[in-house]
């Protein structure tokens, strides 16, 4: 990909053509002006010589592909840059190589410093359980360490970091030996991020964002909250994201409102929303999604934080004050908690006012054909992460040793949500599964149980427009003109058009029914190559060497 040199200014227009530009406006565009930050013009290649000689900047594509951005619509910014930039156990596949790579990370860095890690699963481990507190304490020579589970949702920690926590031993979730839970987890887990200077936070907020700008994302929504993060951690991202190019950040706060008071403190810390990972349960790989039924591998049915009358309280009293309200819920039981909270919301401020708001729903993983109907009803918007069955679905995943096979087939089922109509917003968790848009598109599409595959356009959908649409926003995440020049290109192979149905990809394919085509997402196949990322018309990423 080619360039002219003309200098760099905020209000420069550019011309990109030689290409493939992915536009409802066109679907056979070949070039697109870019002007004020916006797109100006879409089209063929042939009208493109009309704006050549009045534009600041002419891009030859090379044959690239032009996109929208996209948006992850879940993502732990600081979390997701300690992880890239300290102890990653995602690689150990023993308990022993988890323990090797603690020993070598403490040799290795400086004492005075809590280590930080993350991504130890051990479903994935021939041991089948996590490190022992002492087994831990032998590999990290006596310094404080915080080692969360892959779904942070427990973590194994030190008795040196315990010290830093008077009265956890107290806490619900603490347990002597195994990892800890419930609010343990959160005090040990903030102790930890207490323990990290300013100035190395900092550095992992732009070493996310500067990650996530090289694959082609153009925005990510922050969820923050006190449970999770701090203050200080989250309006320290936001400033840095307003200050410097990258990607753009949504911050969404989990904290529960009651009145206008909540809802303004809300508002000034910058929030989009009073949403994100406000807990009504935990997760299913640390035992601590709520269920209707017990674990087929535990005698518990997991743990409740919120119900149904805190659910509605928030949800009324954040309508009222016309704020976006949401959940994290993945048990079944928590997913009924969250339509019958909504369903009494609505029933005191009005239906329409709650759709009107785009209350949202994070991982909505164990949903019902009766609570995907309720999400359709309510207007609710599922926030989902189809990275989460690449990594743990199919027959012998982590999620049918949860649940037994029966249950965990029913898991994410996309396409019911998407039949019911639904709106999709795609996301990551990073730190939970990796920052990887194209990857997340091929899980969605590529669904380890058939019959919840969507179409590759649906999730690109959800992963760029559906992401606007989360916020609020319905004039962006598509290449049209008038919307903000928020793109990606890309070095891809031919395009195609994939959906389950094959009936459905060969009429697509046909130059009549005017569908664009997207890379082949095939399982084995290469995923696109980001070459350039661009947010409102400023470049924030160049390939090297491209």
């Amino acid at each position: 990909m080619t360039e002219s040199t003309a200098p760099q200014s905020e209000h420069r227009t550019v011309l990109l053509r030689g290409g493939e530009v992915h536009s409802p406006a066109d679907p056979f565009a070949t070039a697109m002006v870019v002007e004020r930050g916006h797109v100006a013009w879409v089209g063929s290649e042939g009208a493109a010589d009309a704006f050549a000689s009045g534009v600041d900047e002419v891009i030859d594509l090379e044959g690239a592909l032009v996109t929208p951005a996209f948006t992850d619509a879940h993502v732990h910014t600081s979390s997701t840059g300690l992880a890239l930039t300290g102890l990653d156990l995602s690689r150990a596949r023993t308990l022993g190589d988890a323990l090797a790579l603690v020993r070598a990370h403490v040799c290795a860095h400086p004492a005075g410093r809590v280590v930080l890690g993350h991504g130890w699963d051990a479903t994935r481990w021939p041991e089948q359980r996590p490190p022992s507190r002492a087994e831990l304490d032998e590999a990290a020579a006596g310094r404080p360490v915080y080692l969360p589970r892959i779904d942070v949702h427990s973590a194994a920690v030190t008795t040196a970091l315990l010290d830093l926590v008077p009265g956890v031993t107290a806490m619900a979730g603490y347990h002597p030996e195994g990892p800890l839970t419930g609010a343990a987890h959160h005090a040990v887990r903030a102790a930890a991020h207490d323990a990290v200077p300013p100035a190395q936070r900092a550095e992992a907020q732009r070493a996310a964002l500067r990650h996530a700008a090289s694959l082609g994302i153009g925005t990510v929504h922050e969820c923050g909250g006190p449970d999770i993060s701090d203050e200080e951690d989250f309006t320290g991202l936001l400033k840095l994201a307003a200050e410097q190019p990258g990607p753009r950040v949504f911050g969404y706060w989990a904290q529960q409102v009651t009145d206008e008071k909540d809802a303004r403190r809300v508002r000034e810390l910058g929030a989009v929303g009073a949403a994100g990972d406000l807990f009504v349960d935990g997760s299913l790989g640390s035992h601590t999604a709520c269920l209707h039924e017990p674990y087929a591998d535990a005698p518990h049915s997991g743990t409740a934080h919120l119900d149904a009358g805190q659910i509605a309280a928030h949800v009324a009293a954040c309508t009222e004050a016309g704020l976006q309200a949401g959940f994290h819920a993945i048990g079944d039981a928590a997913l009924t908690a969250v339509v019958d909270g909504i369903r009494a919301a609505a029933e005191k401020v009005g239906l329409t006012r709650v759709r009107a708001a785009r209350h949202r729903v994070e991982h909505a993983e164990m949903l019902t054909p009766e609570t995907v109907a309720a999400f359709a009803e309510l207007g609710l918007t599922a926030s989902v992460q189809p990275a989460f069955d690449a990594a743990w679905g199919g027959e012998e995943g982590m999620y049918a040793q949860r649940l037994g096979a029966a249950r965990a087939a029913t898991l994410n089922p996309y396409a019911a949500l998407l039949r019911a109509g639904v709106p999709l917003a795609f996301g990551s968790d990073s730190p939970v599964t990796p920052l990887d848009p194209w990857g997340t598109v091929r899980a969605a599409a590529f669904h380890r149980t058939p019959e919840h595959r969507v179409s590759v356009r649906a999730g690109f959908t959800a992963h760029t427009r559906g992401g606007w649409r989360a916020v609020g926003r319905d004039d962006a995440g598509t290449l049209v003109p008038g919307a903000p020049a928020d793109y990606a290109v890309w070095r891809t192979d031919e395009l195609v058009v994939q959906a389950p149905d094959d009936r459905v990809a060969r009429w697509s394919t046909d130059p009549r029914s005017g569908t664009p085509g997207l890379p082949d997402l095939s399982p084995g196949v290469d995923l696109p190559v980001c070459l350039r990322t661009v947010v409102l018309g400023q470049t924030v990423y160049v390939r090297p060497n491209e």
